[in-house]
C-alpha cells in the first residue's frame, strides 16, 4: 500500500511490447512517484496499491507514440505523437517522453517521469489544468509544462517537502 489514508485507488502498470522498457522496473519507478512525500498521497485522501491483476482503477501504460495517439485520439484528445494523457482508466505514457524528457524540463530524467506520473494520475484523482502562479514559482504538477513554464521553475511534485502544495490558477 502507498500512502496510508483516503480512498485506495488500484492501478496496474503496462508496457508495450517491443519498447525496450522492463515492465518491472517501470512499475517500480511509478510505484516510487507515488510513494514519495511530495506525492499526491501528501494529501492524505489518497492511497494507491499496485496490482498485477483483477480489479483496478487505473493503468498507467508506456506505449509508442503511435499508440498513444491512438488510445487519446479515441478519446478525442490530440497527442501529436508528442504528449501523453488520461483516457478513461487509462494513464497513457509516451515512450518518447518517458525516454528523452522535454525541452521545457531541465531536470534529470527521473524527475521528468515523476511529472509524468503525477500529471496524468492528478488527472484520475480528480485535478483539472492549472497554470503558472508567478514568476519563479515553481510550475504546478497540473501545468502542460511542455507547453511552456510561463515564467515558472519546472516542478514534477503537487507538494513541497514541507507540505504545501504547489498550485496554480485553474486552467478551463
Amino acid at each position: 500500500m502507498i500512502g496510508g489514508a483516503g480512498d485506495v485507488r488500484r492501478f496496474k502498470v503496462q508496457v508495450e511490447e517491443g519498447t525496450g522498457i522492463d515492465p518491472k522496473k517501470a512499475a517500480a519507478e511509478i510505484s516510487a512517484v507515488l510513494a514519495d512525500e511530495r506525492g499526491w498521497t501528501r494529501d492524505r485522501k489518497h492511497s494507491f496499491q499496485l496490482v498485477s491483476g483483477g480489479d483496478f482503477d487505473f493503468e498507467v501504460k508506456i506505449a509508442t507514440p503511435d499508440t498513444v495517439d491512438d488510445i487519446c485520439g479515441q478519446a478525442g484528445l490530440k497527442t501529436r505523437g508528442e504528449v501523453n494523457c488520461a483516457a478513461g482508466t487509462q494513464v497513457m505514457v509516451n515512450l518518447k517522453r518517458w525516454n528523452t524528457g522535454s525541452p521545457e524540463f531541465d531536470g534529470p530524467i527521473g524527475e521528468y517521469r515523476a511529472l509524468i506520473v503525477n500529471h496524468e494520475v492528478g488527472h484520475r484523482i480528480g485535478h483539472g489544468h492549472e497554470t503558472c502562479p508567478g514568476p519563479g514559482k515553481p510550475a504546478p504538477a497540473m501545468m502542460q509544462q511542455i507547453d511552456g513554464l510561463k515564467g515558472c521553475v519546472a516542478n514534477a511534485w503537487p507538494y513541497s517537502k514541507a507540505g504545501r502544495y504547489l498550485g496554480g490558477p485553474s486552467v478551463a
